[in-house]
């Protein structure tokens, strides 16, 4: 059994995301509509309220253009998720963990299982989701089962970890 005691860091650029080609795919036609149809259907609304007068008072007009700067985030969420994205299987080694296990630890005393990566793959699963950048995240990446650390909560308590088992996610 190892100890250690990772602080995360979050200079430099963002770690690539690993994601399943299926969920690659999904996100890619999410972002191939809302940057093409998507965005049309917002111009056609904002331009038919806005046909209907009084900007200031126009609800139609103020809703619109509220979901158009929310899908516009969203497009650049996925550009940029989708432009460093890994594509690929699941990583094969199963004790140790990597974007794309599913890793059980023991957080505080309590077990928890959850995907190690992005929320994007887990989606349509019930688990829970820990990013490498997150400080979880960040303290158990490359560890292996039986290995313990510790990181710093958002609320500056040192949090223990010990991780229990790694395994492949499977979808």
């Amino acid at each position: 059994m190892t100890e250690t005691t990772q602080t995360p860091t979050t200079t430099g650029p963002a770690e690539p995301a690993w994601l399943t080609q299926e969920a690659y795919d999904r996100l890619k036609s999410e972002l191939d509509h809302l940057s093409g149809p998507g965005r049309q259907e917002i111009a056609q609304r904002i331009e038919a309220a806005r046909e209907e007068g009084d900007l200031k008072e126009n609800g139609g007009y103020h809703a619109a253009k509220e979901e158009q700067g929310k899908q516009e985030g969203r497009i650049r969420q996925l550009t940029q998720l989708l432009r460093n994205a890994e594509v690929g299987q699941a990583p094969t080694e199963s004790d140790r963990v990597a974007p794309g296990m599913v890793v059980t630890a023991e957080v505080a005393g309590r077990e928890m299982r959850f995907l190690f990566g992005s929320r994007e793959v887990a989606e349509g699963t019930d688990l829970d989701v820990y990013s490498p950048t997150s400080p979880l995240g960040a303290s158990i990446s490359g560890l292996s089962a039986g290995d313990e650390t510790t990181y710093k909560a958002p609320n500056g308590r040192e949090i223990p970890v010990k991780v229990v088992a790694a395994e492949p996610f499977t979808g």
